[in-house]
């Protein structure tokens, strides 16, 4: 049996909100043994470290982010052309054919290789299949699109980077085999894969982000976007700048789901290639 005493000082504001400071160490537990004062737990104790770390680095990033670099990394398109074409270079030198057969015999490598593979397949299924559809239809529109403006730059450049790790190790391993088609239509698969990804991150992103901070300020103002699960614009139809944003909207966003859709057909084709290779019945 459990009983929670809380001081009259320390009552809640009201229904479902949160206790005052320090209502947590008035609060004690009956148990067959008798009272027994209520302990923060470890998990307790790593949550507020976690929440501590969190805040002093997104201090750190809103310190950086008035900057002056900041602005030329993120407000430019230069330093976008300047990485794709780092990018292209990297992967070019890569596909160049080595004279001799690299055994990659250190179990760390094959760990890097798994581990970037699965890690990639895995966000692009929770991504596409289970947390876009599952907030869709559980979550006001404009809060899902609050939710997905956070997640959307974060997604494509964490692939990104899975993509390219799991490309430069497997070429590693098979430079030398690049004749073989079978070797050559992995490697192109994961290449397609890689700057689809961060053609997307780097190119489409932003204008999104930026159209659907518009479309959503337009559709606050008229009182619309918080339906769940479906577009209602009512009287927004018959307003053409709202229209114009909504098709360019709605243009970007069809660009970048068909071009995660490619990735996810890249991805897998390399793992039909694996499943052939690994032997576990």
């Amino acid at each position: 049996m459990c009983v929670g005493k809380v001081a009259s000082s320390d009552r809640l504001d009201g229904p479902f909100k949160a206790p005052r400071k320090n209502v947590m160490k008035n609060v004690e537990f009956i148990n067959e043994n008798g009272k027994v004062p209520y302990q923060e737990d470890i998990l307790a104790v790593s949550t507020y470290y976690t929440k501590v770390t969190l805040v002093i680095l997104n201090q750190w990033f809103k310190t950086f982010q008035d900057s002056i670099y900041y602005k030329i990394l993120f407000h430019t398109t230069q330093p976008a052309h300047v990485i794709t074409a780092i990018a292209v270079i990297m992967v070019s030198l890569m596909l160049i054919p080595s004279e001799k057969q690299t055994s990659l015999e250190s179990p760390l490598w094959s760990l890097i290789y798994m581990g970037s593979f699965s890690a990639h397949f895995g966000a692009q299924l929770w991504m596409t299949f289970i947390s876009g559809l599952s907030l869709y239809f559980a979550l006001p529109r404009h809060t899902f699109g609050n939710v997905q403006k956070v997640l959307f730059p974060k997604y494509f450049l964490i692939n990104s980077i899975l993509s390219l790790i799991t490309l430069y190790v497997f070429l590693r391993a098979h430079n030398y085999h690049l004749k073989s088609a079978e070797i050559a239509a992995q490697v192109a698969g994961m290449t397609l894969c890689f700057l689809i990804e961060l053609v997307i991150r780097l190119y489409l992103t932003p204008p999104l982000l930026s159209l659907m901070t518009i479309k959503n300020r337009i559709e606050a103002q008229a009182g619309v976007g918080m339906e769940v699960g479906k577009l209602v614009p009512g009287n927004l139809l018959n307003c053409p700048h709202y229209m114009t944003v909504h098709k360019a909207f709605r243009k970007v966003h069809m660009t970048i789901a068909i071009g995660n859709l490619i990735t996810m057909a890249c991805t897998m084709f390399h793992l039909y290639y694996l499943s052939q290779k690994l032997c576990v019945l």
